[in-house]
């Protein structure tokens, strides 16, 4: 069983000045304050700083809180929010969805645990 979001560390970095090509799987969390051209797996939260970029066909973390630029599908079981610099351009799947005010996204969200029931 995963641990709780407010359990896992932050272990991985992409500095601001960093730019990485290619997919990156991660045990625990991640920010990203550079750029990411690749899918990301993480098994614990995901933060994109507000000069963080992923263009990406598939992201997924235990939870996502995104201040800069995605394109690309979000997958975060536990919760997702977009901050008000946030502009994220894919499809989310989430528990929960927090969009505040000033923040961009283009795409269809979906609740899993309200999907079970339509199967």
């Amino acid at each position: 069983m995963p641990k709780p979001e407010a359990e896992q560390k932050l272990n991985t970095i992409i500095g601001p000045a960093s730019r990485i090509a290619g997919d990156i799987e991660v045990q625990g969390g991640l920010r990203v304050d550079g750029t990411v051209e690749g899918k990301i797996v993480a098994t614990g939260p995901l933060t994109v700083g507000q000069e963080g970029s992923i263009v990406a066909p598939s992201v997924t973390a235990s939870s996502a809180t995104i201040g800069g630029s995605v394109e690309g599908d979000i997958e975060a079981p536990e919760r997702i929010r977009l901050e008000p610099s946030a502009r994220v351009i894919g499809n989310i799947i989430t528990r929960v969805l927090i969009i505040e005010e000033g923040a961009v996204f283009a795409g269809k969200s979906d609740n899993p645990e309200l999907s079970k029931g339509k199967e």
